[in-house]
């Protein structure tokens, strides 16, 4: 490939979704990477795809923003066709104890989590069906499957997104689109910083945090010809966690 398989990923600034970028754009294909506030990182990221000899373009919208997802993503298949990936990895965390979350921590985490999912999708899947091929992976989350303590709003967003992914597997599966969703445990990112890892690790059968580029690699094989016949799947990636 030559970049002309294009996979769009959200929240490709950091983290995960930088991962997958990464590692989609040395798998050969072409790279939209999303951001929302932190244009430096995604400069720096299309940078080092190109340097690479990569292909590699950035689209800026907030993925909470109904209206706005539509626009730019409209505008983008109304001129450069359908992609071939997607990738639903933006995503937040507003953290506190259930009888302290406010309002205002629960609708944010919902709106840009699990409202996300249908924003950026729903403009994109018709377009899909259309060419009748394609990849949609989701990132969801080891608690979104278990819970997790102060995450009740998180936890509601990524199962949210788990049933999301196996209804709409079930709608596309006709037309040769695979829908899939990585639930990543632990990993290695700036989303754990604060997290109590001296109690967090003895739960983990593996005894280690994961990497980022352990959960890319997943995501670059679910979006090859060689995964076209796995769909509706919740894969964890957690070190034995769950």
């Amino acid at each position: 490939m030559t970049g002309e398989k294009q996979v769009l990923v959200t929240g490709a600034s950091r983290g995960i979704g930088r991962a997958i970028a990464l590692a989609a754009a040395e798998a050969g294909y072409g790279i939209v990477a999303h951001y929302h506030r932190n244009a430096e990182a995604a400069e720096t990221l299309a940078a080092e795809i190109r340097g690479k000899g990569g292909v590699a373009e950035l689209m800026r919208f907030d993925v909470s923003d109904r209206e706005e997802c539509r626009e730019k993503l409209e505008g983008w298949i109304g001129t450069r066709g359908a992609f071939w990936g997607i990738v639903c990895n933006a995503g937040i965390t507003a953290d506190n104890a259930f009888p302290a979350l406010s309002g205002e921590d629960w609708d944010s985490v919902i709106h840009t989590n699990l409202d996300g999912f249908y924003n950026v999708l729903h403009p994109l899947a018709m377009s899909m069906c259309r060419k009748k091929r394609g990849r949609i992976i989701t990132i969801a989350s080891v608690s979104g499957i278990i819970g997790n303590r102060g995450q009740v709003n998180y936890s509601a967003s990524k199962a949210g997104i788990i049933g999301a992914t196996k209804a709409l597997a079930v709608e596309l599966a006709s037309r040769s689109i695979t829908v899939n969703c990585i639930a990543p445990g632990i990993i290695e990112t700036d989303m754990i910083q604060n997290a109590p890892l001296d109690m967090i690790l003895p739960a983990i059968p593996m005894g280690r945090i994961g990497k980022v580029e352990e959960v890319a690699a997943l995501a670059v094989f679910l979006l090859s010809d060689a995964a076209a016949y796995i769909t509706r799947q919740v894969i964890s990636v957690n070190g034995g966690l769950a």
